[in-house]
C-alpha cells in the first residue's frame, strides 16, 4: 500500500472512530463537506499535485479556499464540492458568480503574499467528489474551470 492509501485510510478510521465515540461536532453537511475535501486532497496527490495549503483563509476577508496546491510550476486554487447522490445538478455547479469572485480574490491576497517577485501562471480548478453510499468514490476534476475575469454569460 502506498505512503497516500495508508493516509487516507488512517484518516477514514479517526474520523469514523470519532463519530462512533459521539465526538463528531459538526453539522452532517459540513462533515460530508470535509469528508470530500479531505478525499480530493488525496485524489490531488496520486495525480502529483503538491498541496500547501487547505482550508486557507486570508483572517480579515471573507471566504476560503479548500485547497492550494502546485501542479508542476502552476498554482491551483482548488475548489471542492461533495455529494451524497449524483441528481440532476452535478456539484460543480454550485460555484456560482459570488464563489468564483470570492476565490479570485483571496487568490490574489494569496499570491502577493508569495516570495517571487513574479506572479506564477495560475489556474482554478473545481474537483467534485461524489460519495454515494455503497459507491467507490468518484471525482470529476475540473482544470482551469474558470478564470481571472468573466465571460460573457457566466
Amino acid at each position: 500500500m502506498s505512503k497516500h492509501g495508508w493516509l487516507e485510510r488512517a484518516l477514514g478510521g479517526l474520523d469514523g472512530l470519532a463519530r462512533r465515540r459521539g465526538r463528531a461536532t459538526v453539522p452532517e453537511h459540513l462533515s460530508t463537506g470535509i469528508e470530500g475535501e479531505d478525499a480530493a486532497f488525496f485524489f490531488l496527490r496520486r495525480k502529483g499535485f503538491v498541496v500547501v495549503a487547505r482550508r486557507w483563509s486570508a483572517g480579515d476577508r471573507p471566504g476560503d479556499v479548500d485547497l492550494i496546491a502546485w501542479d508542476g510550476p502552476t498554482l491551483c486554487f482548488v475548489e471542492v464540492k461533495t455529494r451524497t447522490a449524483q441528481d440532476m445538478t452535478p456539484a460543480e455547479m454550485a460555484v456560482d458568480r459570488h464563489k468564483r469572485n470570492t476565490l479570485r480574490r483571496l487568490a490574489t491576497h494569496y499570491i502577493r503574499q508569495l516570495p517571487q517577485t513574479e506572479r506564477p501562471p495560475v489556474r482554478f480548478d473545481i474537483v467534485s467528489v461524489y460519495l454515494v453510499p455503497g459507491r467507490p468514490r468518484e471525482f470529476v476534476h475540473f482544470e482551469n474551470a474558470f478564470g481571472w475575469e468573466e465571460r460573457r454569460g457566466d
